[in-house]
């Protein structure tokens, strides 16, 4: 059996201050830049422009995470801007790396547009672990300080006590959630769930419906087969939907996190990212190989990066903001 479940009154969220967030992405990218950054600007310090200097940076750039073809990507951009420019001081390179970190990142760099469908349907998937109950609540906070209304779909029906984790963010937001009655000892149907969320969504007038889902192994077949039939029913109940998957990663997970791109959009035709825990690794590199994962037409976009635990420590990606955290 299905519950509509209302939060309790709670203060109006409100939007973080630009600069407030721009300082929280410097803080939290702490340990990419004692890998990445302060290396690179330690290496460019002054000198010749040899080979002995690239090589030392793609020690450097592989070591925190860039993966194998952004690396290489980006080393060549740097040799060809440095025979356009007439570079010929290593001094010089650091502004150049940082430009062309830039150009790699900014096709990235796409907010989401909820304001296509009314409601806006966004399933959100992931890994177990990768942080996707926490990134709705965040996400729901982030919704409505643009003044749109939220609803939660409590679709994790297997993980113990996700439900009740879901509807401490409702609780936290004042958000409903559509979730399976706690008295029931069957687990719901994760799917039931969503749909009739969907339904409530649509008669409550409801902007953003966001709809969690159990986490699972790309290998586990079956359970990746529950998610398609998920992704179905979400199409029955809204035709058109969802309007939006969004692929939950925890940054700490580094080039497995590449991987993980390719099995779920590959299984659901994932359309955005949500990057989590970059506060808490060495490994924020991983952005550019996720930039230079697909071959052909525009890379998936990070629609959010999570630095904290706080309701505001998830906020859209800013590619030169980024960049410029990872640099003292």
């Amino acid at each position: 059996m299905l519950s509509f479940i209302k939060s309790k009154n709670s203060p109006a969220p409100t939007e973080l201050a630009p600069s407030s967030w721009a300082t929280r992405v410097k803080r939290g990218l702490e340990q990419t830049r004692n890998s990445l950054g302060r290396q690179v600007s330690g290496l460019f310090g002054g000198g010749r422009i040899d080979a002995a200097l690239y090589d030392e940076l793609e020690s450097i750039l592989l070591a925190a995470d860039t993966g194998v073809d952004a690396t290489t990507w980006l080393l060549d951009e740097l040799r060809r801007t440095v025979k356009w420019d007439g570079l010929t001081d290593a001094v010089q390179l650091k502004g150049a790396l940082q430009e062309t970190l830039v150009s790699l990142l900014a096709p990235l760099e796409r907010p989401l547009d909820t304001g296509t469908n009314k409601p806006f349907i966004i399933m959100l998937t992931g890994v177990n672990g990768a942080g996707k109950t926490t990134s709705i609540g965040k996400i729901a906070k982030y919704f409505q300080s643009q003044g749109k209304s939220v609803l939660l779909a409590a679709g994790d029906t297997f993980r113990a006590a996700a439900r009740e984790q879901l509807m401490a963010w409702g609780e936290r937001n004042n958000v409903a959630v559509i979730a399976q009655d706690g008295s029931s000892q069957q687990k719901a149907d994760p799917a039931a769930v969503i749909f009739d969320a969907i339904n409530a969504a649509k008669a409550r007038g409801i902007d953003i419906v966001l709809a969690d889902t159990a986490g699972r192994l790309a290998t586990q077949l079956h359970l990746m087969e529950e998610i398609k039939k998920v992704k179905r029913v979400i199409a029955k109940a809204e035709p058109g939907a969802p309007h939006e998957v969004l692929l939950v990663l925890d940054a700490n997970t580094g080039q497995n996190a590449v991987s993980q791109v390719q099995a779920f959009d590959a299984a659901l035709g994932v359309t955005g990212l949500v990057l989590t825990k970059l506060d808490g690794t060495a490994k924020g590199g991983v952005i550019a190989a996720i930039a230079r994962q697909r071959k052909e037409g525009p890379p998936l976009p990070i629609r959010f990066l999570g630095m904290g635990e706080g309701v505001d420590d998830l906020q859209p990606f800013d590619a030169r903001e980024f960049v410029e955290a990872l640099f003292d």
